[in-house]
């Protein structure tokens, strides 16, 4: 009883150009009037694809139909949306239209999507299921929730053969153990992956008993959710609080469960109690131990006699600010004017000690 229309759809940047589709879609249908000869209770409404195979399945209350016979409009729809022949989605609205030949489902108010195949649950205002597409698009607010994680978005759009949910507008992602919130303009859910990506600036933060502990920022980047694993790329910079420590390079891994941050491209620590910079080629940082390891060209400055290490390789306590430094080593401070080279070194600076052996040591004073 429904007929050929022509199809309009968006490619993967297109969420905006769907949405105003879908909105003219509302007007028009608004204006639209239905043949009340042609209003069924307790309907089955169903469309197969070109191998005959199911598309869709939609239970509803009451459907009718326009006098053009184009469109159906549905109260109260429960029904599946199929792919390959098998049921993928479980939805529910409180109303929606059909039309273009089935080739196009509206739900609106109250939606709910369910992926029977890993449980991912969507919710949001407004859905477009477009089967030849292999596409659901969600507007007018949007949520994903799965598992351990709650995402929430202006706008969706989930490709179903992917099982790929993309979220633009105000995005929102949350998980639990340890809880971590994903803050970013766009964001892909690679669902059966369990990875969130962004290539947009965004903001990772860590919570304490529901304060937050540490917080990171980049240009762009990715969580994996299974591992608590996050990739900062570009302009990383990862805030502690407690010791306070800011970490920043190019790109940063930042293991949340473990409380481990490294990278293998140069890396800077800045401890602004203590007043130290450290910075080496690759390096990495255990909060558990407070323990900095780094390796390559590595330099460390600051402190109340201005001190100054050297070193291919260095290993620096957070909490004692002991130290032990291998290769090349150079150490100096400005009060009292010191300079000490050798292959190996020890000490700490807060008691003021440093050991310079394994080899030839030059020591020079400047009275």
């Amino acid at each position: 009883m429904l007929t050929t229309l022509a199809i309009v759809t968006g490619g993967c940047g297109g969420l905006n150009r769907a949405q105003k589709k879908l909105a003219e879609d509302t007007q028009s249908l608004e204006k639209e009037n239905f043949d009340t000869d042609l209003t069924f209770n307790a309907v089955t409404l169903e469309e197969f694809d070109k191998q005959g195979r199911l598309w869709w399945k939609v239970k509803a209350e009451q459907a009718s139909y326009s006098r053009d016979k184009k469109r159906a409009k549905i109260q109260k729809p429960n029904g599946e949306f199929y792919q390959d022949g098998k049921a993928i989605l479980k939805v529910s609205a409180d109303g929606g239209e059909i039309f273009q030949d089935g080739q196009r489902i509206f739900l609106r108010g109250n939606i709910k999507a369910v992926d029977t195949r890993d449980g991912l649950t969507m919710q949001g205002n407004e859905l477009e299921w477009q089967p030849r597409e292999e596409v659901v698009l969600i507007r007018n607010t949007v949520s994903g929730t799965r598992k351990n994680v709650k995402a929430s978005a202006q706008a969706g759009k989930y490709l179903t053969r992917k099982r790929r949910l993309e979220l633009e507008g105000q995005v929102v992602a949350e998980a639990q153990d340890p809880a971590a919130k994903f803050v970013a303009e766009r964001l892909v859910w690679l669902v059966e992956k369990q990875k969130l990506l962004s290539d947009r600036p965004l903001q990772v933060e860590r919570y304490e008993n529901k304060v937050v502990s540490d917080r990171a920022t980049a240009t762009r980047g990715e969580m994996d959710i299974k591992t608590q694993v996050v990739t900062l790329q570009q302009t990383a910079q990862v805030s502690i609080t407690n010791p306070p420590l800011q970490v920043s390079g190019n790109q940063v891994l930042w293991r949340i469960k473990e409380k481990i941050i490294s990278s293998t491209q140069p890396i800077t620590i800045v401890n602004s109690r203590e007043g130290f910079t450290l910075v080496g080629n690759q390096g990495d940082l255990n909060l558990n131990t407070k323990i900095l390891n780094l390796v390559g060209n590595v330099n460390g400055s600051g402190g109340p006699r201005q001190s100054f290490v050297k070193a291919d390789r260095l290993v620096w306590n957070l909490d004692t600010q002991a130290f032990e430094a291998d290769g090349n080593v150079t150490y100096r401070q400005a009060t009292p004017p010191l300079n000490v080279s050798g292959p190996k070194a020890t000490g700490g600076i807060k008691d003021q000690q440093v050991i310079v052996s394994g080899g030839r040591v030059v020591t020079v004073f400047i009275p």
